[in-house]
């Protein structure tokens, strides 16, 4: 992967060191029925990054969709806005979701721009939620998408993907 993301303090993504583990963890959260997925290129096949369901509640028919990060030379193209409509599609028309939710530290705010991007609304802050691996506490932002909302979101990610097409950002 290109990119130094594992530097940020604030960013729960492992260096190239710490890569298998890391995927070994979220192959077996599958038992948990999170879901995690490798992004991969379709004009390359490379892989470029990862998302996951996660926490995903059944019975309120909410899950959760985080631990995105993505390589370097990706970030600001139509690699999240096109995975994050498959998924958001997956959820609300094949799952009937009631709402996702996405979730960040205080402190990302290039997280924060790309779920709000997304259509994603700020529903409020858990204070002194996460003790970081630093010894910090985190502070997390939640997001969400309703059911309701989804039409809206689907066009406007549609939309945004036709733009990149035609070479427009």
């Amino acid at each position: 992967m290109d990119g130094e993301l594992w530097k940020l303090w604030f960013a729960n993504v492992p260096s190239c060191d710490q890569m298998e583990d890391y995927v070994m963890r979220a192959v077996e959260s599958s038992a948990k029925g999170n879901v995690a997925f490798a992004v991969r290129l379709n004009s390359t096949h490379k892989i470029v990054g990862t998302t996951r369901f996660y926490n995903v509640d059944e019975i309120n028919r909410r899950p959760m969709l985080g631990y995105t990060w993505y390589a370097n030379s990706v970030c600001r193209t139509r690699v999240n806005t096109e995975c994050k409509l498959l998924l958001l599609q997956y959820a609300f028309e094949e799952k009937n979701a009631i709402a996702v939710e996405f979730r960040t530290h205080y402190f990302n705010q290039v997280s924060r721009t790309a779920i709000e991007r997304l259509g994603a609304k700020q529903d409020g802050i858990l204070r002194s939620h996460q003790m970081m691996r630093d010894g910090s506490i985190r502070d997390t932002v939640i997001y969400s998408i309703l059911g309701h909302e989804w039409p809206a979101v689907k066009s406007n990610l549609t939309s945004k993907l036709i733009a990149y097409d035609r070479g427009e950002d």
